[in-house]
């Protein structure tokens, strides 16, 4: 499977501590905007949302620059762990008039799943990286 790695950036129109202050709230990504529960546990939260349950464990923190956690987007309910998890990570820069918003999630390739299956959650994912990308671009307002 060639589909490992969905990267994605966008400018936001706003101070870096703006964005960092929504990109860090716990599971913002998890769903559709907004998670209907959060759950949080020092580096563990549990977001509920219309998809089910997703635990999400926090890798790195270094802020107000850097995020990076692990969930397990195509296992709800499941805990993130080897073989049915991937790594999302957030990086911010302050550029001039606002601030630079890079995502990265890795692991596809490497998903206790069919090739069929690896390829449906990357294609997903990849498009529910442009939704919360425009939710959080929009919140930044």
């Amino acid at each position: 499977m060639s589909e490992n790695r969905i990267e994605r950036d966008i400018f936001i129109h706003a101070p870096l501590q703006k964005v960092w202050d929504l990109v860090s709230r716990p599971a913002w990504w998890v769903g559709e905007e907004e998670p209907d529960h959060v759950e949080i546990d020092v580096n563990r939260v549990v977001a509920t949302c219309k998809y089910g349950d997703f635990p999400v464990l926090t890798e790195k923190v270094d802020a107000p620059t850097y995020l990076a956690c692990r969930w397990a987007s195509s296992y709800p309910g499941e805990e993130p762990k080897e073989g049915n998890s991937t790594l999302v990570e957030f990086s911010l820069a302050p550029e001039k008039g606002g601030t630079r918003l890079r995502v990265v999630e890795t692991g596809f390739a490497y998903l206790n799943a069919s090739e069929a299956e690896r390829r449906k959650f990357f294609e997903d994912n990849t498009q529910g990286w442009a939704q919360m990308l425009d939710y959080i671009h929009h919140q930044a307002k």
